[in-house]
């Protein structure tokens, strides 16, 4: 059997888990026709004479997915490809510990989960995965609508009414005609006064011109 084709037979039987050995770029990520997009796999173990392979799933993960081998790094040969692979926009390289796989013109044919991997006798270990969607045209964030507060309605008290004077009623007018007629006796009583003093002077000259 070719390498190749047990390669991507054991990674059809392997469970697909995250593992904490291959730590790979966060997703999802979406992009638009004819970027250029760089996934990274970043190894926590020795990585003398490694390998580390690239695959694509071109669907969720399910019983019929399957996964298509797209490129490997191999610390002695370099870059090796997969069969039907354009190795003019799929480059593989090696960044100290981090492994790239850097994609160029993306068509949305090439959306995707990638997972890097590696061989580890007798187990196969896998990245989380990284989904990768490419569309034509990047979908507009909708601007949030914003809630318009309804105003308060302030209640005003109904302003008192204020009475110029003092108010008018039975008992007022009363006090006014008693303190009317206690004036004009007064002044009755003084006119009065004045007259008997008047005739009493006018006695007395009478008196004394006798």
């Amino acid at each position: 059997m070719q390498p190749r084709l047990w390669l991507l037979l054991a990674a059809q039987l392997a469970a697909l888990r995250g593992s904490s050995v291959l730590q790979q770029t966060r997703g999802p990520i979406q992009v638009q026709t004819n970027q250029m997009v760089m996934l990274s796999c970043e190894a926590k173990i020795s990585l003398s004479n490694i390998r580390v392979y690239w695959l694509r799933q071109r669907q969720a993960p399910s019983s019929d997915s399957h996964h298509e081998f797209l490129a490997l790094w191999d610390s002695t040969k370099g870059t090796i490809y997969g069969e039907d692979v354009e190795q003019e926009k799929l480059t593989v390289f090696r960044d100290t510990a981090r492994f790239v796989l850097n994609l160029t013109r993306v068509k949305p044919a090439d959306s995707g989960i990638y997972f890097c991997m590696i061989i580890r006798s007798p187990e196969l270990i896998f990245g989380e995965g990284t989904q990768l969607s490419v569309v034509d045209i990047l979908p507009t964030t909708a601007q949030p609508t914003k809630k318009s507060t309804p105003k308060k309605k302030v209640c005003r008290l109904p302003k008192p009414v204020t009475h110029e004077g003092p108010p008018c009623g039975p008992l007022t007018l009363s006090l006014l005609v008693a303190g009317v007629l206690v004036l004009l006796v007064s002044l009755g009583v003084a006119i009065h006064l004045h007259c008997r003093q008047r005739r009493a002077r006018l006695r007395f000259i009478k008196q004394f011109y006798k």
